[in-house]
């Protein structure tokens, strides 16, 4: 019982620091807990999506206050990866975070959306769909590779 709570909150832990600007590989994780069984591909997916979209809308709320963080000397410049999303989102809207599961433009994208005042819900509901559809992706190609390889050998 103790294992499964560990397994799972490091699951969630790392898929909410992996929508943060830390870096973390939280896929990796999923994979590595998909291949070696015992745990259901439902909740290992649930717990991930639910970590990385509460790590993205923590995005949108430090978005929400940017403007007084701007201020502050160690928040430093924009960012490269900040202006794309910027670019990104004065271009397509709110839809723009169904790249929020995106490597470089993904994170970026929640804080833009926070620092324009989107509503929390629908970023929340466009976040939630676009980050869980990409660890179900990531489910059934790994269960299928799994699969294939287990019949290789």
């Amino acid at each position: 019982m103790v294992l499964e709570l560990s397994v799972y909150g490091g699951l969630f832990f790392t898929a909410f620091l992996a929508a943060t600007f830390f870096p973390a590989q939280s896929e990796i994780l999923l994979v590595t807990l998909l291949l070696a069984g015992g745990y259901p591909p439902w909740a290992l997916v649930f717990v991930a999506s639910v970590g990385n979209t509460m790590g993205a809308m923590l995005n949108w709320l430090i978005g929400f206050r940017f403007m007084h963080l701007m201020n502050t000397k160690w928040f430093g410049q924009e960012t490269k990866s900040l202006q794309k999303a910027q670019h990104w989102y004065h271009r397509y809207g709110r839809w723009s975070l169904l790249m929020s599961w995106a490597p470089i433009v993904g994170d970026p994208l929640t804080l833009v959306a926070g620092i324009l005042k989107e509503p929390a819900r629908p970023v929340l509901a466009i976040v939630l769909f676009a980050k869980t559809a990409r660890y179900i992706i990531v489910t059934v190609l790994t269960l299928q590779g799994g699969a294939y390889a287990g019949s290789i050998g």
